[in-house]
């Protein structure tokens, strides 16, 4: 028998506060921020002890990388528009230019910052984070920007 265990991050305050520019997207193109929610399902079966997963040590992996967030320029690594220098990011597109101090940026391994790479980057730091037990046959991360508008990806464990 299969269970599935749910962690909603807006109501066991898992999120992070952002800001990021979607460069060529019309809207978004723009400096702007997301109040962000990293949400949770594990699928698997009853361990010895009767628990799927114990949820404390779950909340504190996925708590430790929204703080890793929270309050940051996230900053795709794998696109030419950001230049990364000694003390400050760069950013010039379509006439404008945006200047961050490094230290208040946080440098992501993707092309854009999007909700699906981000749940892509959160599962990733999940799995490096502790070790899945045997039991655990999924994860599915999600990563809203608001109530109601996010993205998922699912990753089969076991």
């Amino acid at each position: 028998m299969t269970y599935r265990l749910e962690l909603d991050g807006w109501k066991s305050n898992i999120m992070f506060s952002s800001a990021h520019i979607l460069l060529g997207h019309k809207r978004c193109g723009v400096l702007h921020g997301h109040t962000y929610a990293i949400n949770l399902k594990i699928y698997g079966n009853k361990d010895e002890q009767d628990f799927v997963i114990d949820f404390a040590h779950v909340k504190k992996v996925l708590r430790d990388i929204a703080d890793s967030l929270d309050h940051k320029v996230l900053i795709p690594k794998d696109n030419s528009y950001f230049k990364i220098l000694d003390k400050e990011i760069i950013v010039e597109f379509e006439g404008k230019k945006y200047v961050f101090p490094k230290d208040d940026c946080i440098f992501l391994p993707m092309k854009n910052i999007t909700a699906e790479n981000l749940s892509q980057y959160v599962l990733d730091e999940m799995i490096k984070g502790f070790d899945i037990p045997e039991n655990i046959s999924k994860l599915e991360i999600g990563i809203d920007e608001g109530f109601g508008q996010g993205a998922w990806i699912e990753k089969i464990v076991g």
